[in-house]
């Protein structure tokens, strides 16, 4: 028999089968110490990576000093070429999504969706997007299971 905590939780989160919440990040660059994230996709699927849910898709706004200090490393090139030819350069520029408004919306997606602790973190190069996910939007890596899964990212991130 279901307490009326259990019974409220059970209405309010759909029952998905070993779910798996995918977040896709881009950053200007991979240094934790002194990089940021500027972009951020979230979406739900089942264990068998049906998609259930797209969340949402952001741009983070950050000054223009972060943006133009971009790959002190000539190495990491990559991400200044890249964001200006896509044009997500100038879109964190205009962006005004704060990184609390970011963490805010992909966390309320994920309550919406799936209860606390329950589901991994899953994407492509995850480590990464952790590590980012910890330094700036902590209240997501917390609210997931400690565990991450990484995969092919389903096709939906891929363009």
């Amino acid at each position: 028999m279901l307490g009326i905590f259990s019974r409220r939780l059970y209405q309010t989160h759909k029952m998905i089968k070993n779910p798996l919440v995918w977040i896709d990040c881009e950053m200007t660059g991979l240094d934790i110490q002194k990089d940021h994230l500027i972009e951020i996709a979230v979406l739900l699927t089942d264990g068998d990576l049906n998609i259930v849910a797209e969340g949402p898709e952001l741009v983070i706004h950050q000054p223009r000093e972060v943006m133009d200090s971009m790959n002190g490393n000539v190495k990491m090139d990559w991400c200044k070429q890249h964001h200006g030819a896509s044009g997500l350069t100038q879109a964190v520029l205009d962006s005004h999504v704060t990184m609390t408004d970011a963490q805010d919306q992909v966390l309320e997606f994920i309550q919406r969706h799936i209860p606390s602790g329950v589901a991994p973190l899953a994407g492509n190069s995850v480590h990464a997007d952790k590590r980012f996910l910890e330094k700036e939007m902590p209240r997501i890596v917390d609210y997931l299971h400690y565990r991450i899964v990484g995969k092919v990212m389903p096709a939906v991130f891929v363009s």
